[in-house]
């Protein structure tokens, strides 16, 4: 007989998910990570109720539903216990690799697909510390819903139809607008919208490489993309990040000899670390890319949480270099609604409209519908108020969770100024940490993830607007009450 690992601080009775559903999620998140190994006995529908404060019908609920997803099967008279595998539903879930082991299972397996795997396993009204979005409750739930119902009492026609391969041209004029106080002129025909940064990095490298080129990358930098660009045939490499922006020797030097197609950076709070590129390495940075023939793409998708945003107290590469070699990103999944999934490109008019034909290759238009409430909220003054309230609640959360990180003997890397990351040195191998963590229902960003190396850490990132977590500040404290392994 055995246990499910104890759903600790994963029910919640405010998440608007039902207990059943939460249980469904949890159990099946842990077979389908073989925690949970074919044959093993559930615990009863008494037990698992009183162990886990629900009633018994809510157990019964949630085992009928993990049944008929064929996850579980029940023996008259004996109870319920883990299918095996090879019947199991076929489906993307049981192709998916284990993400960790428990008690003798497979070895943890922590990659790029287990963290957003199981960024999109919790709860949807559960923050988390790995995530690198903002909290629901932070955002302005009720003027994305008003603008949306605007939209949608326009007439039906102008929702029925694709969009503009551009993308929407009023939210475009808008961009241009946003972008010149930002000192980056642009015209609406250099703007093409997209679904997210992410679809605008896709594009931009299989525009602009071929299998076989090298792309440079921030070392820590965002995770997603290294497994997206190997997977076009390109070869990553990273240039080690200072808390001033990239070590300028290494840069130069690995240019001369991988020759880059395109360099990746954020210049405005880094993924992971929150700092910003200085002015000087800015000037720099074009220096050598110039010098070497390198595309930079500049990723400023955290760009409205910086407090001096629109204030010109943060230097833009695309500011510097008016979108001659600079092709900027941005979008509205960190500051306004991630399920929108609106970003967009500035870039120069030929190469934009190459982006825009290829993303019609690959997606046709982009949601006209999404990018009308995006612009709505844009156009009526809404966003720049939300945006300062989102600033003055993270320069007042982030001291508090600093001072409780640090109680813990973790060390920030650098102190962040602003923005909504920390990156921390634990001073110990956060692959373990993380592993450790799962087995409780507790997600943490190793910092391996960060690097295209993908060398054991041990730094990591944590989200300081998601820290609110009690049952995270046990586990932490547990840990680092425990010898280092």
């Amino acid at each position: 007989m055995t246990d499910t690992p104890p759903l600790l601080g994963l029910l919640s009775r405010d998440s608007g998910e039902s207990l059943p559903d939460q249980i469904v999620r949890a159990i099946a998140a842990r077979i389908d990570d073989r925690q949970l190994r074919a044959g093993a006995r559930m615990p009863s529908i008494r037990r698992f109720a009183a162990s886990h404060g629900v009633s018994p019908f809510t157990v019964v609920a949630s085992y009928d539903k993990l049944a008929a997803q064929g996850y579980l099967e029940s023996r008259r008279g004996a109870g319920f216990f883990v299918r095996e595998r090879s019947v199991l539903n076929t489906d993307v879930r049981a192709a998916q690799a284990p993400a960790h082991g428990v008690d003798g299972a497979e070895p943890p397996a922590l990659d790029v697909v287990w963290l957003i795997r199981n960024m999109f396993r919790q709860s949807p009204g559960r923050p988390s510390s790995a995530a690198g979005v903002l909290p629901a409750d932070w955002l302005d739930g009720a003027a994305v819903a008003n603008a949306l119902r605007a939209v949608g009492r326009q007439h039906a026609s102008l929702l029925l139809n694709y969009g503009a391969p551009h993308g929407y041209g009023p939210l475009r004029q808008q961009l241009q607008r946003k972008l010149a106080a930002l000192e980056i002129e642009a015209a609406p025909d250099q703007i093409v919208t997209t679904l997210g940064v992410t679809q605008a990095l896709d594009l931009v490298a299989r525009e602009c490489c071929r299998p076989g080129d090298t792309v440079f990358v921030d070392d820590p930098a965002w995770f997603l993309m290294f497994g997206s660009f190997a997977a076009m045939g390109l070869k990553v490499v990273g240039i080690r990040r200072l808390p001033d922006g990239p070590d300028l020797a290494q840069l130069a030097e690995l240019a001369a000899l991988h020759k880059p197609r395109l360099y990746v950076i954020n210049s405005v709070l880094h993924n992971p670390t929150s700092t910003t590129l200085s002015a000087a390495k800015a000037f720099q940075v074009l220096r050598i890319a110039e010098r070497h023939d390198v595309t930079v793409v500049e990723d400023d998708i955290y760009c409205d949480l910086h407090p001096g945003a629109g204030g010109q107290t943060a230097t833009r590469l695309a500011a510097l270099d008016q979108l001659r070699r600079v092709i900027y990103l941005s979008g509205f999944s960190k500051s306004l609604a991630a399920n929108l999934r609106v970003g967009f490109i500035a870039a120069p008019a030929e190469l934009a409209q190459r982006l825009a034909d290829r993303k019609m290759l690959a997606t046709l238009t982009t949601s006209d519908l999404g990018e009308r409430v995006v612009y709505k909220i844009l156009s009526e003054g809404l966003y720049r108020k939300h945006l300062e309230r989102i600033r003055t609640r993270l320069d007042a959360v982030r001291p508090a969770a600093m001072r409780r990180i640090e109680a813990l003997g973790f060390r920030p890397d650098p102190l962040p100024p602003a923005g909504m990351f920390a990156w921390v040195d634990t001073g110990r191998d956060t692959n373990v940490l993380a592993a450790r963590a799962m087995a409780q229902g507790l997600l943490l960003a190793p910092g391996s993830l960060f690097s295209p190396s993908q060398l054991p850490s041990t730094r990591m990132r944590v989200n300081v607007a998601a820290m609110e977590d009690d049952a995270l500040w046990r586990f932490l404290e547990r840990e680092m009450a425990r010898r280092p392994a």
